[in-house]
């Protein structure tokens, strides 16, 4: 439970920052433009990836002693940066930008989708390497549940953004609602490093 939850954490924490994939799946929600279609494409995406990386490099980091030591400081580490980042973040006026150009077209929608994923170099940075570096610190089945958690965090969270869509695109229009969610996101980076160093 407890690697669940650090997973689930950690996931949410990395997902929810403000980025390209967010932005075109909560247009293509706020549009109902197959936008149920595109949030399970992306959440696909996301659970391979991090199960890619919980089974190839957590097992890989895991078998190494050195290896272990490393991920787990420079993972605590990056998790601090991370954290340090929110809570700057947490003082400026950001807010989401959605781009306004949508087509309606399922198939180039689903291209979109896709593009948008899997040309993400921060997907892979975030799901296959640090989110599989990071799941190496728990023992055995606990890596697995570790990356349960953070794939459980990416579908919940898609799927709120197209469940919510035209709501969540007028509150996260407001650049306060950023500050308290950042803040959040600065203490659950500090408390999971915290806790994998421990």
């Amino acid at each position: 439970m407890t690697a669940f939850v650090s997973g689930f954490s950690t996931g949410a924490g990395l997902i929810i920052a403000i980025g390209a994939q967010n932005a075109f799946v909560l247009t293509q929600s706020v549009k109902r433009n197959h936008h149920f279609k595109v949030a399970l494409i992306c959440a696909v995406f996301d659970v391979l990836f991090i199960m890619t990386g919980v089974a190839g490099v957590g097992s890989f980091v895991a078998s190494n002693p050195l290896l272990m030591k490393i991920a787990t400081w420079g993972g605590a580490a990056f998790l601090f940066w991370y954290g340090l980042l929110s809570l700057r973040s947490a003082f400026s006026d950001r807010r989401m930008e959605l781009n306004e150009k949508t087509d309606s077209s399922i198939k180039k929608t689903l291209l979109a989708t896709v593009a948008v994923t899997v040309l993400n170099p921060h997907v892979y940075l975030d799901t296959v390497l640090l989110v599989g570096s990071i799941s190496a610190g728990f023992m055995g089945s606990g890596r697995y549940f570790f990356g349960l958690g953070a794939s459980t965090a990416s579908v919940v969270w898609f799927f709120t953004l197209v469940l919510f869509g035209s709501a969540l695109a007028r509150v996260f229009a407001k650049p306060i609602v950023w500050r308290m969610l950042d803040g959040i996101v600065c203490c659950t980076m500090w408390g999971v490093a915290v806790s994998l160093i421990v």
